[in-house]
């Protein structure tokens, strides 16, 4: 006699079909009231008021790394310096890399102009429209590549950030660190399975928002929460424990001394960083680089300070305390030194030109604090 499956193994059947429409019933339920909690609390943003490629795939790299509000005045200087792609594709590096000025990830800046040089040129100014064309476009990653499919062109592609870790790990109790191989692969795919298929776009939008306004890192609005019934952080009490981050690599310490030349004729020198690292094509005061924090005496008795064309000079060092600046894996101790010298061969650039030019923020920090001094050094 044969034996019908269903019929010998109908409670475990039972339990399969069950389990799987109770998982579709929360799937369901999650994006229904994520986007109703979108409709009711979004952020009024600029690029969202469009469809356009350009204008989306220009917020998004402008918002890796960059806070939203920190990152609006630089997006509505970029439109209206760079309407279209081809303006952009147009530009000159070191006028791309002026208004990045204080973003920092130079990287970006530059990856933007490349890829609009090989959109308006390769492509007849087209984005792809689909994920894994965009994706191939430089300084175009998953997370981006996702956001311009859905919002764009309605592709479910569903985009997976920071908030989007914070919000899935807290809600759904997942442990695993999202820094991790395992927890990527686990993160997208819980995040793909989740996309409204008819409206991916807002539901994209609406996971980011929700994660930046409700769901935040510290002190997250639980009490508000449209999740608080079903939220596993919120029953165990674990919002401060999840998401899980491995460990950080280790913080590396470089100590920075940089020569502000004066020359009596107001003229001073910047060098360009054409090596790849940080700040890449951006400029700076020549550079001495040493082990730890120095002193004058052992500044100019260095054998980089006397390879330099000095032949009269005073030195003074311009802040006595060294200015500490923080980049992802590394902490800059910097001392600027002001070198007074009758003429010096490579000072070139009048002061009133150095503003012009593109530079790291700890530059421009520095010229701001001592514009207001230059007169007395002159």
């Amino acid at each position: 006699m044969i034996i019908n499956p269903f019929q010998k193994n109908k409670p475990i059947i039972y339990l399969i079909i069950i389990t799987y429409f109770c998982a579709f019933s929360v799937f369901m339920s999650f994006s229904s009231q994520l986007i109703s909690w979108y409709h009711e609390n979004k952020r009024e943003l600029p690029w969202r008021s469009t469809k356009n490629p350009y204008h989306i795939w220009l917020s998004e790299i402008m918002l890796q790394q960059t806070r939203v509000a920190q990152g609006l005045s630089y997006y509505a200087t970029f439109t209206e310096t760079f309407p279209t792609v081809f303006d952009l594709a147009a530009a000159d590096e070191q006028l791309v890399l002026k208004l990045w000025q204080g973003l920092g990830y130079y990287s970006r800046a530059r990856n933007l102009h490349f890829t609009a040089k090989h959109i308006a040129e390769n492509l007849e100014g087209e984005f792809p429209s689909d994920f894994k064309s965009l994706k191939a476009l430089k300084g175009v990653g998953d997370y981006t590549a996702s956001a311009i499919a859905s919002i764009a062109f309605n592709q479910p592609n569903a985009v997976v950030d920071g908030n989007v870790y914070r919000v899935l790990s807290r809600i759904f109790g997942i442990d695993t660190p999202i820094n991790s191989t395992e927890g990527i692969k686990e993160f997208k795919a819980l995040a793909q399975s989740l996309i409204d298929q008819k409206q991916p776009g807002t539901f994209n939008q609406a996971i980011m928002d929700f994660g930046a306004m409700q769901c935040k890192p510290a002190n997250p609005d639980c009490g508000n929460c449209p999740f608080q019934n079903s939220c596993y952080a919120k029953k165990e009490d674990k919002q401060d424990v999840l998401p899980v981050k491995l460990k950080k690599t280790k913080v590396r310490k470089r100590f920075f001394n940089y020569l502000v030349i004066l020359t009596e004729d107001g003229k001073t020198q910047l060098n360009q960083r054409t090596s790849k690292g940080i700040w890449q094509n951006l400029y700076e005061f020549p550079l001495i680089e040493s082990s730890n924090l120095i002193p004058e005496s052992e500044l100019i008795n260095s054998s980089d300070f006397k390879a330099l064309p000095f032949k009269n000079f005073e030195i003074s060092l311009f802040n006595e305390k060294p200015v500490v600046h923080k980049l992802s894996h590394q902490h800059l101790h910097t001392q600027f030194w002001i070198v007074e010298t009758s003429n010096f061969d490579g000072a070139n650039i009048s002061w009133r030109d150095v503003q012009d030019y593109p530079v790291p923020v700890l530059m421009a920090n520095f010229l701001k604090q001592f514009s207001s001094n230059i007169k007395s050094f002159l």
